[in-house]
């Protein structure tokens, strides 16, 4: 089991991910600012809760596909889903694109992925630490 497989260490990945991908939605809401009948998106935060609870639980019996006819493949396309980016969920925000609001959510978002990255080199350096490499 390598490093990066530790439960913490995904859990702070999938947030620097999210904020990532929150950056490109948020610098389209700045971009079509003054677009009209462009409403503002955001990405909905991830529940870390629920992937704790993935990684710590038994991982269901998955099918085996031995001839791509034997399973019929899902469409993630469909009319009125959700839109995702990346493999997060963008909803719609309530108001238009307000600039201030748009620039301060940014703002906060690359002050938490810094705090994200931080927080995860921080824990390699504990760990090469503790395992005697510096």
């Amino acid at each position: 089991m390598g490093i990066s497989n530790l439960s913490v260490f995904q859990a702070l990945k999938t947030k620097m991910q999210w904020h990532q991908e929150r950056q490109g939605v948020l610098s389209q809401n700045v971009a079509n600012a003054d677009t009209p009948g462009y409403m503002g998106r955001d990405l909905k935060a991830p529940v870390f809760a629920d992937s704790l609870d993935k990684a710590t639980s038994v991982k269901p019996v998955q099918l085996a596909v031995t001839e791509p006819g034997h399973m019929r493949a899902s469409s993630n396309g469909a009319f009125g889903m959700d839109r995702k980016a990346g493999s997060f969920e963008v909803t719609p925000d309530d108001n238009t694109v307000v600039l201030e609001e748009q620039m301060m959510k940014v703002t906060a978002n690359q002050m938490d992925y810094q705090a994200a990255a931080t927080l995860y080199s921080r824990g390699l350096g504990l760990l090469k630490t503790a395992i005697g490499r510096s």
